[in-house]
């Protein structure tokens, strides 16, 4: 039989950092990261506007087996984000109110879960913050064994217990503690950079200007003509 874990202490992320990166959203510090960490598309934010970062608790479950994630909450602290996966694809409504509920009293900020969650309406209402696969009323077991903070994988991205993860409307990047500072700061700058972009494109500025596209444009070949030539309509 395989091994299963529940493992109790995960190192985890300074909070000032944390909330650096909160504040710089999943763009930025993807892109300050070196465009790394993302999960896939499929994984979407279910409660529109939640913003949040925290120190990923990470969760395998058995498809269609909610067991682990109730295993999981006794190991969760505050500022913590729950990250679930399945050992095989699934969609089933794993985590629903009672959880939230649960999670919330332990000072959790959120889930993301490569499967599904339902109660959404529910969930909204607590103003609870889940990234899921699906909306599904599909129900679970409580009878699988899996494991609790272990690397795991989610929407095709590694997760290991105690990464930074940064969720918001335009989706969920995760990142290495040790790199959470160095990506803080960069990201920073970066949007510093663009609030300067940002000014002079509302003042008229053409971004094949301010970029300086217009030599790149012609050595591609391409051209600018006022009309096409009757042989090219």
């Amino acid at each position: 039989m395989a091994a299963h874990y529940v493992v109790r202490d995960v190192d985890r992320a300074d909070p000032a950092v944390i909330a650096a990166l909160r504040s710089c959203g999943v763009a930025a510090a993807h892109e300050a990261a070196g465009r790394i960490g993302l999960l896939g598309p499929s994984i979407e934010a279910r409660v529109p506007g939640s913003a949040i970062a925290g120190s990923a608790i990470t969760v395998s479950c058995h498809p269609g087996d909610n067991l682990m994630i109730h295993a999981a909450v006794e190991v969760c602290r505050p500022g913590d984000l729950l990250v679930v996966t399945t050992t095989s694809p699934s969609t089933d409504g794993m985590f629903g109110d009672l959880l939230a509920t649960s999670l919330v009293a332990r000072g959790v900020v959120g889930l993301v879960i490569d499967a599904g969650v339902r109660d959404i309406a529910s969930l909204r209402g607590m103003e609870f913050p889940v990234w899921s696969r699906a909306v599904h009323a599909q129900g679970t077991v409580k009878a699988s064994p899996g494991s609790v903070n272990v690397p795991v994988v989610a929407a095709g991205q590694l997760v290991r217990p105690g990464d930074i993860v940064i969720a918001d409307d335009d989706g969920v990047c995760v990142l290495p503690a040790a790199r959470g500072a160095t990506v803080a700061t960069a990201a920073a700058d970066r949007i510093a950079n663009e609030a300067a972009k940002r000014e002079k494109l509302a003042a008229g500025t053409l971004g094949v200007d301010m970029y300086n596209l217009r030599p790149l444009l012609a050595d591609l070949g391409v051209e600018y003509v006022d009309r096409l030539p009757d042989d090219r309509q």
